[in-house]
Formats: structure tokens, C-alpha cells, sequence
């Protein structure tokens, strides 16, 4: 067995209703005085009320930046880190998708540590110390309340990242009644944004690929495979809630130690530039990428695609080779997110043909993701993915 490192959020509470408890669960961890990041989206629907609260109700000061966007930029952070210091505060609570926990995650250790954010870009160059660090997700899909990685828009269209153990939370609560007023769309986006994240870290040629991460991305696939389409269908149902929220911080847990590759890569210029959410411009790329990483077959990625096939479709045919069931995996894949109400296409998101050649440039920047590829990515392979995904 080779050898591996393991890192995840030490504490995780699954358990709907949890927020009404934060205090209970979380507040010695937070300290007094908390800087409470979301957006003005959560704040709209209240879903944020019962945390602070709590929070309140135990004697806690609770300071709310709600300023965060969708692929949050730098001034964003700067405005956060600000907000954190000016407060004083003693430990940093998010409560939203995956852009608030991105953001808290970062001011929780420029503030604590005072370090530039200039220092901290890239893997494992952020110094520290952090304040402490709680997220509690709204959105089954990032994963992001258990991996050490950090996303941020530079100059408008640039993501650029911060991947560092220091920035995994010191707990995690996951409570599928957050998540009942999320729209059918951005369900089924995030979902298969979490497919997405085990897909790759199932394969990722990262040096660290090891079992923990196959496991679990393995029983990941196997909850979000079986729940999306009612947790889409039928929003209420705290089953098939819980199950995808569970699922999506298994695969959290999977990428955050086995990273993922070229499909994220490719789909970053997508958000970045576009604009799209995150899990939509995954979808958009899913497929195509597989197809262009399977063609290979040194790689060997195409006999880990046809043993996911059964995680996700347990009815799907396990006739023929391995080649004809990793075609008939991604095939199933694409039905899944046209079943699901997904756009297919780039064009049908606004994105005209003359705009892949700039998004293959930009792809190409993504060196951190596109190191894990089972295939190599050539600028000129990005292009091509991005023709047939047009």
C-alpha cells in the first residue's frame, strides 16, 4: 500500500434542526464575540435566524457580514477580514453555499494570522494560526465543510485558490432542513457538482489517492445516486435531503485528500468569466471530459469510470467490457442531468463558440487540478472538450 495523508474536519454533526443548537454544539468553540459570514440571500429567507439565536441566547455577540457573492472576489475577503478585526471576534461561523464558506474559511486565517493573502495562494503555503473556524452548508454539493481549500475570484475572472489543512473547520453541522428551500435547479446542480467531486477523486492521479478517499467516494456516489431526483422532485423530503448533504460531505471528504482534476479545471473559466454556478459549469464539462480521459486507455481511467457505473446506477448493465460500461456510465451521467432539467449545452447558458478558444487559455492555468488528470490536457485538448460540450 503506498503511503497517505488523511486530513478532515475533526467534528461533524448530522442531525436536522442542528442549527437551532449551534450554541450547544459549537459556541465554546466560537468563543464570545463571533463574525457570522453569509449572503443576502440566506438572510432573505431567514434561514440564518435560529443560529444566531442561539448564539445570542448563550451570550454570544454575533457581528453578520452577509456581503458575499456568488464566485466571491478579493474585495469580498478584504471586506470580511476587516469586519473580523474591527470586531474583535473570537471565532468565525458560516452559514451558507459554498462561496460563504469559502470566504469565512479565509478570513478566518488572514485574520487570525495577519498574514497577506499574496503569501497564502496556491498548496500549502498558508502560514497561520486561523481563528476558530465553524461552517454550516445550505447546499448539498461543494463539500466545502470539509476540504482545506478555498476559492476566490482575482481581477474579475481568475480563480485562484488557497489549499491548506489550516483552513478545515473545527466542526461542521449538517442539517438537511437548510437545505429544503433550495429551488430544483440549484439541487440538481450542486448534486451533481458532489458526483463530480467523487468521480475525480476516485480517479485523480494525485500521489495521494488512497483507499479512505475511494471508500468514500464510493458511498458518496451510492447517496447522491439514489436520492437526487427525488431530493429535485420532491423538495421536503428530509430523507433524501439528509442523504444528499451527507453524500456531498462524503465526497467533500474524498477530494479534499484526493484532488480532483480536469473537469473542475475547465469548468472554472465557465464560472469565472460567465458567471455560471459552480455546479452547473461541472455538469456542463462532466461528460465530455470523461469521454476525452477514457479515449486513453494506458490511463486506465476508463476501468475506474465502469466501476463507479454501479455506485450511482445500481440497474445499469454490467454486460461487455470495461470499455462498453464506462460508455455506458457516462452515457447515463448525461440522461441524468437532462432528466434532472439541467442545460446541456454551453450555448444554452449564453456562451458563444467564439468564446472557447479564451476559456482553453484560461483552463490552462488551472495547473494545481489538471496536475491529478488520469490524461494530459493540452491547451488544444481544452478547446476540443469545449467544442464538443458547445
Amino acid at each position: 500500500m503506498s503511503e497517505f495523508t488523511f486530513h478532515t474536519t475533526p467534528k461533524i454533526v448530522v442531525r436536522p434542526g442542528a442549527t437551532a443548537q449551534t450554541a450547544e454544539i459549537c459556541g465554546a468553540i466560537l468563543g464570545k464575540r463571533v463574525l457570522f459570514v453569509t449572503d443576502k440571500g440566506i438572510r432573505s429567507v431567514g434561514l440564518e435566524r435560529s443560529a444566531i439565536a442561539s448564539l445570542e441566547s448563550a451570550g454570544h455577540s454575533v457581528t453578520i457580514f452577509d456581503g458575499v457573492e456568488a464566485d466571491p472576489g478579493l474585495a469580498t475577503l478584504e471586506q470580511a477580514v476587516a469586519i473580523a478585526r474591527e470586531s474583535s471576534a473570537t471565532g468565525v461561523l458560516a452559514l451558507g453555499g459554498g462561496s460563504s464558506l469559502d470566504i469565512a474559511k479565509l478570513a478566518a486565517l488572514l485574520a487570525g494570522s495577519g498574514e497577506p493573502i499574496d503569501s497564502a495562494w496556491g498548496v500549502a503555503n498558508a502560514k497561520g494560526p486561523r481563528l476558530p473556524l465553524v461552517l454550516i452548508p445550505t447546499t448539498a454539493g461543494t463539500g466545502s465543510e470539509v476540504t482545506p481549500v478555498s476559492i476566490i475570484t482575482v481581477g474579475g475572472e481568475e480563480k485562484r485558490g488557497v489549499s491548506s489543512p489550516l483552513i478545515l473547520p473545527d466542526a461542521a453541522l449538517l442539517d438537511a432542513e437548510l437545505t429544503t428551500s433550495l429551488p430544483a435547479a440549484a439541487t440538481a446542480a450542486t448534486g451533481i457538482d458532489a458526483m463530480v467531486h467523487a468521480i475525480e477523486a476516485y480517479a485523480s492521479q494525485n500521489a495521494n489517492n488512497n483507499p479512505m478517499s475511494r471508500m468514500l467516494a464510493c458511498e458518496a456516489l451510492t447517496l447522491l445516486g439514489a436520492h437526487i431526483e427525488t431530493a429535485v422532485n420532491q423538495p421536503d423530503n428530509i430523507e433524501a435531503r439528509s442523504a444528499m448533504l451527507l453524500g456531498s460531505t462524503l465526497a467533500g471528504m474524498a477530494f479534499a485528500n484526493s484532488p480532483v482534476a480536469a473537469v473542475h479545471a475547465l469548468a472554472y473559466p465557465i464560472g469565472g468569466t460567465f458567471h455560471i454556478p459552480h455546479g452547473l459549469s461541472n455538469a456542463l464539462v462532466l461528460s465530455q471530459v470523461l469521454r476525452f480521459n477514457a479515449a486513453e486507455t494506458q490511463n486506465g481511467s476508463y476501468r475506474l469510470y465502469a466501476q463507479l457505473g454501479e455506485y450511482v446506477f445500481p440497474d445499469l448493465d454490467r454486460g461487455g467490457g470495461a470499455q462498453e460500461q464506462c460508455s455506458r456510465f457516462i452515457e447515463n451521467l448525461s440522461a441524468l442531468s437532462a432528466k434532472l432539467g439541467l442545460p446541456p449545452r454551453l450555448r444554452d447558458v449564453g456562451i458563444a463558440e467564439d468564446d472557447l478558444p479564451k476559456m482553453a487559455r484560461d483552463a490552462m492555468k488551472q495547473t494545481r487540478l489538471l496536475i491529478n488528470n488520469p490524461r494530459t490536457v493540452s491547451e488544444a485538448d481544452a478547446l476540443s472538450i469545449y467544442k464538443a460540450a458547445w
